[in-house]
């Protein structure tokens, strides 16, 4: 199951944080007690990785304004806390159908629930008739039988038909048998138990408090796992254990010191070679393990038994120092991937990372990141706070939500930016001000298009009106490349108020057009500087590769990718007016792979003095788009 959304209430400072919707990496931007902590912690319980009674909610945690009236409800009518949508995959899908029936679930999705009473409820939508018929289809009635069978609603039903039925033959029997063995609850408790409650990700929550210690009192732990008082940070020391296979009652055993020592050294160094992958501030620390007998002076527990130090050595300087006094960054650099490390190879894992890199160097910062870019990413979902600018992917402004606590609404988590205050949305200025003083020159004229093959057409368009004295594109215009219609408003909310002329140039959804028409409301973008291509073609949909007669588009493909069978306009299936959209679906219906729009167009750039001529109704469009866009330019 993949976690789609999430929706937490009367949880804290969250009265209701709204339904949350996850990207496959996530990342929560707030002030300081705004409320992300709280978020997390509320996700985290509804289904812990170390079980579900490790989650529990306690009645405490109902917001203040409304607990005296809440605890007298509480009992008969436990508030909701956590709520979660997932969306099965395709492959568990087919093995509810392969088990009860195609249609068997009337959709992907759902919802897991968690309340005060520590009371969790699964919904799904689930179509019994289906599975009646299934069931029928699959039982070797005869066909007389099996008709009026398939027509009973619920299994119930077709329990009690078949148990009135006259002059059963041997395999209604069977079936009555089989019916009442296997479906003695209902269906979805049944689906629950057999498949939901194994399909369900389990949420693994890390912050600073499970950073590992400097020195760890073996004798201490040992007491505090019996008394069932493990906390944070010794649970990462647990995980190194685990990871390297040794017992805890082992590491007082002074009999076992140089298998210990072995065993924990060849584990510091499998995880500290794969913390270099992504480490790139100082490759010269190492961590190293001993073992001592305690020293009475010290406070307790550290004042008896065996002690494990754990320490950092600087091999550039020839030093060690205590592991939990210098260098935090890599303490807890290392202590996460000690934690992680020993829960890798779970595959039905959401990572919840509060605060990740918080004593980081901003480089650093920006190495975690692609780590959990290459490293988490493709095998995990990822949802972490921060309120650095440094741990925001100016690449993937989408994958952004703000948190603000509100005086009358309490703690709320939005996509829309425009929703929230300069504080709130400053780490996202500042992450996207860092990326473009680095990449781009931005004109007091910007124009946005969706990828980079967009502005090489506009460069060659504007060649061609040239060519034949129609209208240009006013040179004023800076052409920036945003990466997609969904960036569009990001990037327009957070550069808007820089005083900017900006206009956007591009086919959008109806989803983006709102947003766009609610920056517009907001005075980030004029009334009339969105320009849709379709104003020019006559279409209902457009892409700027549309302004060419598709011959020559067809043209272009082809020079670009060398096709064994050249394609022809006429293998384009027609229904879509968009030639992009109909040139990728030949790709892939005839096994040719992902289609990419930037590779005809760096074509038409090296090739252009020896392909057709671009005809005169292509330059016309053209020429009346540019009109329409420098009619947009600010006035000198």
């Amino acid at each position: 199951m993949k976690l789609k959304r999430a929706r937490v209430t009367n949880y804290k400072s969250i009265d209701d944080s709204t339904w949350v919707d996850f990207e496959n990496v996530t990342c929560l931007v707030g002030k300081n007690e705004s409320g992300k902590t709280a978020f997390l912690h509320a996700l985290r319980n509804l289904s812990p990785v170390e079980g579900v009674t490790a989650g529990n909610f306690d009645i405490l945690d109902y917001p203040r304004k409304g607990y005296a009236k809440y605890k007298h409800t509480h009992e008969a009518a436990p508030a909701t806390v956590t709520s979660a949508e997932f969306e099965l995959t395709d492959q568990e899908l087919a093995t509810l159908e392969k088990v009860y029936g195609k249609g068997v679930l009337k959709s992907k999705q759902v919802i897991l629930s968690k309340n005060y009473k520590n009371a969790r409820t699964c919904d799904f939508q689930t179509d019994e008739k289906a599975v009646v018929r299934h069931l029928v289809a699959n039982s070797g009635l005869s066909a007389e039988f099996s008709a009026q069978a398939a027509l009973e609603p619920t299994v119930d039903s077709l329990i009690a038909y078949l148990e009135v039925m006259p002059d059963k033959p041997p395999s209604a029997n069977e079936m009555l048998t089989q019916l009442k063995e296997r479906h003695k609850k209902d269906l979805i408790q049944q689906i629950i138990n057999e498949y939901m409650v194994k399909w369900l990700p389990r949420f693994f929550y890390f912050d600073d408090y499970s950073v590992m210690q400097g020195r760890i009192s073996i004798q201490n732990l040992l007491a505090k796992r019996a008394q069932k008082q493990i906390d944070a940070s010794d649970e990462t020391f647990l995980a190194l254990l685990d990871l390297v296979g040794v017992d805890l009652k082992e590491v007082g055993d002074e009999k076992n010191y140089e298998r210990l020592k072995a065993a924990l050294e060849a584990g510091s160094i499998s995880i500290t070679d794969e913390m270099f992958k992504f480490w790139s501030q100082n490759k010269q620390l190492e961590v190293e393990f001993d073992l001592s007998n305690a020293n009475p002076a010290d406070s307790a527990p550290l004042n008896a038994g065996t002690i494990l130090h754990v320490r950092i050595k600087n091999n550039r300087h020839r030093v060690t120092v205590p592991f939990d006094q210098r260098s935090k960054g890599f303490v807890w650099f290392f202590s996460f991937l000690t934690y992680f490390s020993q829960l890798e190879g779970k595959t039905d894992l959401v990572l919840l990372l509060d605060e990740p890199g918080l004593s980081l160097h901003a480089k650093a910062q920006s190495d975690f990141l692609r780590f959990i870019e290459e490293r988490l990413a493709p095998k995990y979902q990822v949802v972490y706070t921060t309120h650095s600018p440094f741990m925001i992917d100016s690449g993937h402004l989408e994958r952004t939500r703000t948190v603000q606590d509100l005086d009358e609404t309490g703690t709320t988590v939005s996509a829309d930016v425009l929703k929230n205050d300069k504080d709130t949305v400053f780490p996202l200025q500042a992450a996207l001000g860092y990326d473009l003083a680095q990449t781009l020159f931005i004109g007091p004229n910007c124009l946005l298009v969706e990828g980079p093959s967009d502005l090489i057409y506009l460069q060659l368009l504007n060649d061609a009106a040239a060519k034949v004295g129609k209208t240009q594109l006013d040179p004023r215009w800076v052409i920036i490349p945003v990466g997609g219609a969904d960036k569009i408003s990001t990037f327009l909310s957070l550069l808007g108020a820089n005083k900017l002329n900006v206009a956007v140039l591009m086919d959008v959804s109806a989803k983006d057009k709102q947003r766009i028409s609610n920056l517009q409301a907001n005075g980030l973008l004029g009334r009339s500087s969105l320009v849709q291509i379709n104003e020019f073609t006559g279409t209902a949909d457009a892409d700027i590769e549309d302004l060419f007669d598709p011959d020559f588009y067809v043209e272009l493909v082809n020079g670009a990718y060398k096709l064994a069978t050249k394609l022809t306009t006429a293998a384009l299936v027609a229904g879509n007016p968009r030639v992009v959209k109909r040139v990728e679906d030949y790709f892939s219906k005839s096994g040719l792979g992902t289609f990419s729009h930037y590779k005809p167009s760096v074509y038409f750039l090296k090739q252009q003095e020896n392909l057709t001529a671009l005809n005169a109704a292509t330059v016309a469009k053209a020429s009346k788009m540019f009109d329409r866009l420098n009619a947009l330019l600010a006035q000198p």
